[in-house]
């Protein structure tokens, strides 16, 4: 499935390379795509909205599913 979240604390580099690099690292997610610009990933996985929420907490960010 893919889904978008809302990540609004993300501003940087830094911040795209934590979310990407915990988000990957997991194994059942097999794509996302950060756009700081408008402050949303994109992620493709096998996991429901809820766990994909944790991985964005282990990385240190609030994330919204976007409806």
């Amino acid at each position: 499935m893919k889904y978008l979240f809302d990540v609004p604390e993300m501003s940087c580099g830094h911040c795209k390379a934590r979310i990407e690099s915990t988000l990957l690292g997991n194994g059942k997610v097999e794509n996302c795509s950060v756009d700081l610009n408008s402050g949303t990933v994109s992620v493709e996985s096998e996991l429901e909205p809820g766990k994909l929420e944790e991985l964005f907490d282990e990385a240190g960010y609030d994330a919204f599913l976007k409806t």
